[in-house]
């Protein structure tokens, strides 16, 4: 739908929307700047709970606290979010002596987390602030303090929380990313967290979905063609795999190899006169778009592949096969 609007209101609410967004990137630019040895304090406390990672906060930094608790989860740490003003009714049973508290407060003042800040310090439960506000309660209340420099909200009353909460947001990202590098997460972690969607099968493994055992096919080198044609059909993946005395992959018969041999009495000749030397392979723990990338390579795209571990042939990867696993 094209907007009504003249082209001068409509320049007008561009140059809005692009001031908003360049005061938040220079607020998450100003907090880069100013991290210091607390950032690394509230990773030494982070890494070495044997707990989860409690993060709290109301109102918009309760929505940060929120997402910073399903980064960290997803991102090989456990967290969990509470909201500060449930804590006081029962939801305090959610944090554990064992746990690690995180509370925002932009202000460093918000009532709601009085008695979950207050519970911590009973508990010795370790208390890691994040503010806006240097000296506030929080602030002081926290074994460590994280304090945002001063930023102006890109609100133009300077009112709702806009570049405040961007830079706690970007500041949870940072944590959680940090804790990940500190921890070696893997992307077979990662995978092991997002069975779903499309992060899960992006790191889906060759080795998750080729077909292995006597589905294979696969003929010794003298193998007669006669023969090497029924094993070709029967197996349904359009080739064959060539293998020497010592059970090495050494080519591979493709329908296209057949019609280049079809009028060179092809019953009559071996396996190994109408291979392709050295075809593609992939190893089983290459991840699935490795292999995709590896079929669609060169001037002849392939269709299947050979999963080779020390030269012998352990499975074969079919491009239907990554179809179905949705990685194409």
């Amino acid at each position: 739908m094209v907007s009504k609007l003249s082209k001068k209101k409509i320049f007008e609410d561009l140059e809005v929307a692009r001031d908003v967004l360049q005061q938040e990137a220079a607020g998450i630019l100003k907090l880069a700047e100013v991290l210091d040895h607390n950032f690394i304090k509230a990773l030494d406390i982070m890494s070495s709970t044997n707990g989860r990672v409690i993060i709290s906060g109301m109102g918009k930094s309760g929505h940060i606290a929120n997402k910073m608790a399903a980064t960290l989860a997803s991102t090989g740490t456990p967290a969990q979010y509470v909201n500060a003003a449930e804590a006081s009714h029962g939801d305090m049973g959610m944090v554990t002596k064992h746990d690690v508290l995180i509370a925002i407060s932009n202000s460093g003042e918000t009532l709601e987390l009085t008695n979950l800040v207050a519970y911590a310090k009973i508990n010795t439960i370790p208390l890691i602030s994040i503010t806006g506000c240097a000296n506030s309660t929080l602030d002081k209340a926290g074994d460590v303090s994280l304090v945002l420099p001063k930023l102006q909200e890109a609100c133009s009353l300077n009112l709702a929380p806009t570049t405040s909460t961007t830079a706690m947001l970007a500041l949870g990202d940072a944590l959680a990313v940090s804790l990940l590098e500190r921890k070696g997460f893997s992307s077979e972690n990662f995978n092991a967290l997002h069975p779903g969607g499309q992060l899960g099968r992006r790191f889906i493994k060759v080795s998750d979905i080729m077909h292995d055992g006597h589905s294979i096919p696969l003929v010794d080198s003298k193998t007669p063609m006669s023969e090497t044609l029924i094993i070709m059909t029967n197996k349904s993946f359009g080739c064959v795999g060539i293998i020497d005395h010592r059970e090495r992959l050494i080519g591979i018969i493709t329908d296209g190899d057949l019609r280049r041999h079809i009028d060179k009495d092809l019953l009559d000749q071996m396996a190994s006169d109408v291979m392709t030397n050295e075809p593609k392979t992939v190893e089983p723990d290459e991840l699935a778009v490795t292999a995709l990338s590896l079929m669609n390579k060169g001037k002849q795209p392939v269709t299947s592949l050979f999963v080779v571990q020390s030269e012998k042939p352990i499975g074969i990867l079919h491009i239907h096969d990554l179809l179905r696993a949705g990685i194409v």
